[in-house]
């Protein structure tokens, strides 16, 4: 058994909507979208037109500064409708989805007789190589680079995160091809970390072709770039790349079977949510599908892709992220409320820094909504970013770092280190209502503009 990380920082938000394990649904594909929003960096290049027919595994877009990398149909139907904003900006490629699906046979294949090259070719006709994410930055992986090593991180921590034992419990297999193949991706080096409270009940312990690590704490000790930096931190000129044990098995999947599948059980959480559960899905699919989840108008609730500190909000008529596995319903707090700060007695309210006398019922779950209960004000310096972020480093120089610009400085605060989820936490603690995510956002963008 591996040594076991404890992680002393950190905060667990108390959010009610846990789903049940239990599917309740399956989503029959009827229009399902393929988003170049998904993926940071990406200027694509479109393959098809409205009216196209393809099938499940189709390319529908492709990267326009690496054109082998491929950007496929989850389902099989015809192009209904290309999605432009901006300036012409490509949103979504929507595709309404035949009856009876169809999908482009890339093949079964053994990965022991397979060389690296050869992998990494199937990966990138199939569409899946977008699931390979580097650090820094967060961007698809390039296809030219070897990774020092592959992390995988085998649980999440996330408020209401789908629990992977469960997701993947018919799946094991094509996790451990999956790994097999980034293994030689990676020259075998495959980092995968678990969780303290049920290494030795999860399956995925007896992976082979791992470098096991066992972490213990609360959120966002679940976090891959949470757990690189207690294994292996990244430096300037160090490539890693991440992968999500989802994708791992979707991967699997494309060798064991020859098709580009992307179904999974997707869970359907949150306070607005009447009966959380499980819904089989499939990356792409409408959340209209799960609108009668909803307790309340759909109107009054908010629709997540992801979960509450990182997921984006899609609306009713949005779709679920290429690498989502989490559906999160909360209410929009549209309400305002006079001397708030003022009274501590409030039960219903829960509170990081103990403001409110909640905290006085540890395991009580809370109905939030999206009310910040305050507005943006003064950035002050303080340490109440590192109480909940478990890494060595300077969360408030990076970010004024960011805001000024100063890529000196912001290679020196760690921005090789983190990604917008990596101090997600950060911003549902501030004080001061900054929007964190996005000022990190502008910083790793700006740093993909000078250092390319």
């Amino acid at each position: 058994m591996s040594n076991i990380i404890e992680l002393k920082r950190g905060l667990d938000i108390p959010i009610s909507g846990q789903a049940v394990q239990k599917a309740k649904k399956v989503i029959i594909p009827d229009v399902a979208a393929v988003k170049p929003t998904d993926f940071r960096g990406l200027i694509p290049r479109l393959l098809v037109r409205e009216g196209d027919t393809v099938l499940a595994g189709s390319p529908v877009f492709a990267d326009k500064v690496s054109p082998d990398i491929l950007f496929t149909s989850p389902v099989s139907g015809t192009v209904s409708e290309i999605v432009r904003g901006e300036k012409r900006k490509l949103l979504e490629v929507r595709i309404k989805a035949d009856v009876e699906q169809k999908s482009v046979d890339f093949g079964a294949r053994k990965i022991s007789s397979m060389q690296a090259s050869e992998i990494r070719e199937h990966l990138l006709r199939s569409g899946l190589w977008p699931a390979l994410v580097q650090r820094p930055y967060g961007i698809i992986a390039r296809p030219s680079d070897t990774p020092k090593a592959i992390f995988v991180s085998a649980f999440s921590t996330a408020p209401l995160a789908a629990n992977l034992e469960y997701t993947l419990r018919d799946g094991f297999e094509d996790v451990q091809t999956g790994i097999n193949a980034l293994a030689k991706l990676a020259n075998g080096t495959v980092h995968v970390s678990f969780s303290n409270e049920n290494y030795s009940g999860t399956p995925f312990h007896k992976l082979e072709n791992i470098t096991p690590h066992i972490f213990a704490g609360r959120h966002p000790a679940g976090n891959v770039g949470v757990q690189i930096s207690h294994i292996s931190p990244i430096v300037k000129g160090d490539v890693v790349w991440t992968v999500s044990l989802t994708m791992v098995a979707a991967i699997g999947r494309l060798f064991n079977t020859g098709k580009y599948d992307v179904s999974r059980l997707v869970a359907v959480t949150g306070p607005a949510a009447s009966e959380p559960a499980y819904v089989k899905g499939f990356a792409g699919m409408p959340l209209a599908s799960v609108a009668d989840f909803c307790n309340g108008p759909a109107e009054d609730i908010r629709f997540i892709s992801g979960d509450v500190l990182t997921g984006k909000n899609v609306g009713k008529d949005g779709f679920l992220g290429f690498y989502d596995n989490q559906v999160t319903l909360i209410k929009e707090g549209t309400g305002c409320e006079i001397l708030g700060w003022a009274k501590p007695f409030r039960s219903k309210q829960f509170s990081a820094s103990r403001t409110y006398f909640s905290w006085l019922t540890p395991k009580k779950r809370f109905d939030m909504d999206t009310n910040t209960h305050g507005e943006p004000r003064a950035f002050v310096l303080s340490n109440v970013y590192s109480k909940v972020l478990p890494m060595d480093i300077y969360p408030v120089y990076l970010l004024k770092a960011c805001l000024a610009g100063d890529i000196d400085k912001m290679e020196k605060f760690g921005i090789y280190e983190v990604i917008e989820e990596d101090l997600a936490l950060c911003e549902f603690v501030c004080p001061s209502k900054i929007n964190i995510q996005e000022i990190l956002s502008d910083g790793i963008n700006l740093m993909l503009k000078e250092m390319a």
